[in-house]
């Protein structure tokens, strides 16, 4: 008889367990006994059967959260918004999830390991940037941006700067440079016939941006 007839109970117990604890407590101060304890009588072991650490718990833990509100999901049919809106839509519902905001900015320090930062790089560039991808060849096919010369290479440039190029573990800056990104992006994409990042936009980014000081001072 097989020890788990339920792994992916397990697996989702594990995970909703980790979520409230990183949330209530911080990913840092988290330990894996700290989850196992809460686990209601399942044991390390189960715990290292699933995963073989804390990180891989917050990278499964984003992954879900993630596709739970996928947000190119969520736009990809809703009627009466052109490509633009719906770019403009995704960035914001991708910043509004506060869970899912907390969960990416807890996971920024992992990026100092290389190994991590390659797989957030290949992500970044394999999954987010063909979802963006589609949505710009929406906007152009629409009307609402002008068509783009290189469309895959500003897809790739456009992708790491919202994605990565404002982490600042990856590229170390201060409130002041962060800010100075955020606006210099903004005109960037407006130069370039993508008037992406509007006041709403600026808004939300701004917010993270404080978050962030905020988890550095922790």
């Amino acid at each position: 008889m097989p020890r788990n007839k339920y792994p992916e109970e397990t697996v989702q117990k594990i995970l909703d367990v980790s979520l409230r604890l990183f949330l209530e407590k911080g990913y840092e101060e988290t330990t894996v006994l700290d989850i196992v304890n809460d686990l209601g009588g399942l044991t390390r072991g189960a715990f290292y059967h699933h995963f073989n650490s804390k990180e891989e718990v917050l990278d499964a833990l984003g992954n879900r959260m993630f596709d739970e509100n996928n947000p190119f999901e969520k736009v990809r049919n809703e009627k009466g918004l052109n490509g633009l809106e719906k770019l403009k839509k995704v960035i914001v519902m991708q910043n509004s999830n506060q869970d899912l905001r907390e969960l990416n900015l807890m996971s920024m320090s992992l990026t100092k390991n290389p190994r991590i930062l390659a797989e957030c790089l290949e992500y970044n560039q394999n999954m987010l940037a063909s979802s963006f991808e589609e949505l710009l060849q929406e906007a152009i096919d629409d009307g609402s941006i002008k068509n783009i010369k290189y469309l895959k290479a500003f897809t790739s440039i456009f992708t790491l700067i919202i994605g990565i190029w404002f982490v600042p573990t990856i590229f170390p800056c201060t409130k002041k440079e962060l800010y100075e990104k955020l606006y210099f992006a903004k005109e960037m994409f407006e130069t370039l016939g993508v008037p992406i990042i509007d006041d709403e936009m600026l808004l939300s980014l701004e917010q993270t941006i404080e978050r962030i000081e905020d988890l550095e001072k922790e």
